[in-house]
């Protein structure tokens, strides 16, 4: 089940991804970041309304809050490298250390794996980096963008680890939390972005807001359905989702990189699953 879940939470964070693309294309990328993020924090409020968890505790909250910096951070690190350097450096560095920093602390606080799901992390980590290479005008941009895909990637694994550590028995709450920070990060962010074109910027920001909140939902239930060393290696998978539908919606070619790359995760998956309980 967490494999499941992991993968619908890989299929909702690229899907937001995708949209808020769109939108940034059509309009400002900043405002598309800093309008989706309230929707992200409205999801987790119905969540618990809808769920009626307990009251959570100080540690599940501050963890909550951890993951709301993450989120913050990588978002706001992922779009200005993907405008300002080389997207074929910031993005597959950001998906494969936001894999592969929850996948080490889950293997350091005591996560077991049989050997097919350990064949699996390995061939899933460079599938990651193979689907999250983009062509187009790189070779004309001078930065490489390796502090901030790093940056994004720290930020996204802070997420990951913050909503594990948090865990499910306050619902959540802990998500609350995370993107109530975010919220308030992003902010002040817009202070120094100075975002524009804000009518055009609101539905794209609408969808990616309401999808990136749904992913934040799924990827709490996969931890609590299953380790973080494998669930988080499957929801990084999410930059596939966006070009299979860049793909069937916009048309765009895939590179030889990204083909071998989908098919190299798609064995993966099915390694991580065979080794599961």
């Amino acid at each position: 089940m967490g494999v499941l879940l992991g993968l619908l939470s890989a299929l909702s964070y690229g899907a937001s991804d995708f949209v808020a693309g769109v939108g940034g294309r059509r309009s400002d990328p900043n405002t598309v970041t800093v309008l989706a993020q309230p929707w992200s924090l409205l999801a987790a409020l119905l969540a618990v309304l809808v769920m009626g968890p307990r009251a959570p505790h100080a540690a599940e909250l501050a963890w909550g809050a951890v993951s709301g910096l993450g989120t913050a951070v990588g978002t706001f690190a992922l779009y200005r490298g993907l405008s300002t350097a080389r997207m074929s450096v910031v993005a597959p560095v950001s998906a494969v250390l936001a894999a592969a920093l929850p996948a080490l602390v889950g293997f350091a606080t005591g996560d077991r794996l049989a050997w097919p799901s350990w064949v699996g992390i390995a061939l899933v980590l460079p599938a990651i980096a193979l689907v999250s290479q983009h062509q187009g005008d790189d070779a004309e941009r001078k930065r490489s963008g390796l502090v901030e895909g790093v940056t994004a990637g720290a930020g996204f694994g802070v997420l990951f680890i913050g909503l594990d550590r948090a865990g499910t028995g306050a619902g959540s709450w802990p998500l609350v939390a995370g993107q109530s920070v975010g919220v308030l990060l992003l902010l002040i962010a817009a202070i120094w972005l100075k975002p524009t074109s804000w009518s055009r910027a609101w539905w794209p920001a609408t969808a990616a807001g309401i999808l990136g909140g749904a992913a934040n939902l799924l990827f709490v239930a996969a931890t609590g359905a299953g380790q973080l060393a494998v669930v988080a290696v499957i929801t990084s998978l999410y930059p596939a989702i966006t070009i299979v539908l860049a793909r069937a919606l916009l048309h765009e070619r895939w590179s030889r990189p990204q083909i071998t790359g989908l098919v190299i995760a798609a064995a993966g998956v099915m390694a991580i699953t065979l080794g599961q309980p």
